[in-house]
């Protein structure tokens, strides 16, 4: 909101200005338990705070798994406890974020936390040790009183026997910020927003909703000034990292172990997809980096309808296998200096 104000009314009123500050929030949605008391992410993952990023990352495929959507079907405890690790894990997972939230710039949703000025926003001046937390109705009575004083701007009213008519203009927007999970982006959701004024609204996520894209809730902003509307409510969308798929565009993409015999026999295994498992027939001699397209098992919206991308990758025995190595040693089909000749890497 910008305010423009002629010289001799800034002049007059310079003084009576002083008096004020409008501050400003920004509320946020955060994940509570049921004391509605605010957790800790280390705790959300059972971790301690100077754990290893490879601690983490185990801590938080050891939940996924557990809390699995596909395993617990029909349990809203655990949905939420689900979306509530994702959450957590989105920050404590990038390092950068997660440095943010050690060192206080941060907060348990992502949000950079607003500086602390120390008087906090006052009716009447500045100091004094009775803090009065922001309030939108106090914003309204400041910029009434404003006008009244001053009696400026043509769409505030004019003077009508000695009394200013407030002026009218719609409420400031207010952002809010929102943490989903990888699946729940996919297959969409509604998840429950705690406004600024103690009110809940129910929004709806959209399947296919993108990282960082805004839903916009008319009317569920600040109050108007005078008779003006009230504005809007502005939640902002962030998807939490998945420990295996990616996405690009409408595609998602997923890198699948498997073993050697699977890529020499090939035959049927079980897929994991944001919508549930699907059984996939692995081809013969297949290599790493062999790509395998489910259709239309990407990402669904209105417009349009992606594909799934399954890339095979060949996994050695975690344990040493001597039958297999006598085996490898007696088969005479193995020349690696031919096959990297025939890439042309010789």
């Amino acid at each position: 909101m910008l305010l423009f104000f002629r010289q001799n009314d800034t002049d007059d009123c310079s003084n009576h200005m002083r008096k004020y500050i409008v501050a400003s929030s920004k509320p946020t949605i955060s994940f509570t338990n049921r004391n509605n008391i605010m957790r800790n992410l280390y705790s959300i993952l059972g971790v301690e705070k100077q754990a290893s990023e490879a601690n983490i990352k185990k801590a938080y495929r050891t939940l996924a798994k557990e809390l699995h959507p596909d395993l617990n079907k029909d349990d809203k405890l655990i949905a939420d406890r689900f979306k509530e690790v994702s959450a957590a894990y989105s920050i404590l997972g990038d390092k950068d974020r997660r440095g943010k939230y050690d060192r206080g710039e941060i907060d348990e949703n992502g949000n950079e936390k607003a500086p602390n000025f120390g008087g906090g926003f006052r009716p009447r001046g500045f100091g004094g040790q009775a803090r009065h937390d922001f309030d939108m109705e106090d914003a309204e009575n400041v910029f009434s009183e404003f006008f009244r004083f001053t009696g400026a701007g043509k769409s505030g009213g004019t003077r009508r026997a000695g009394k200013q008519q407030a002026p009218r203009a719609k409420g400031l927007d207010i952002s809010y910020e929102v943490t989903i999970g990888f699946e729940e982006s996919i297959t969409g959701g509604t998840r429950r927003l705690a406004l600024n004024d103690n009110r809940n609204v129910d929004i709806k996520i959209p399947p296919g909703i993108k990282n960082g894209q805004v839903i916009r809730l008319s009317g569920q902003g600040g109050p108007g000034l005078g008779q003006g509307p009230k504005g809007d409510a502005l939640v902002e969308i962030r998807v939490a990292k998945h420990p295996y798929y990616r996405r690009e565009g409408d595609d998602i993409h997923l890198e699948l172990p498997i073993t050697i015999n699977e890529a020499i026999l090939g035959g049927d295994i079980q897929v994991p997809t944001p919508r549930g498992k699907l059984t996939v027939r692995i081809p013969r001699n297949s290599s790493s980096g062999t790509r395998l397209r489910l259709k239309g098992k990407g990402v669904e919206t209105k417009k349009a309808v992606g594909n799934m991308y399954v890339a095979l990758k060949i996994m050695a025995p975690e344990k040493r296998d001597i039958e297999l190595e006598k085996a490898l040693k007696e088969w005479d089909g193995s020349d690696g200096a031919a096959l990297r000749k025939k890439a042309g890497l010789v």
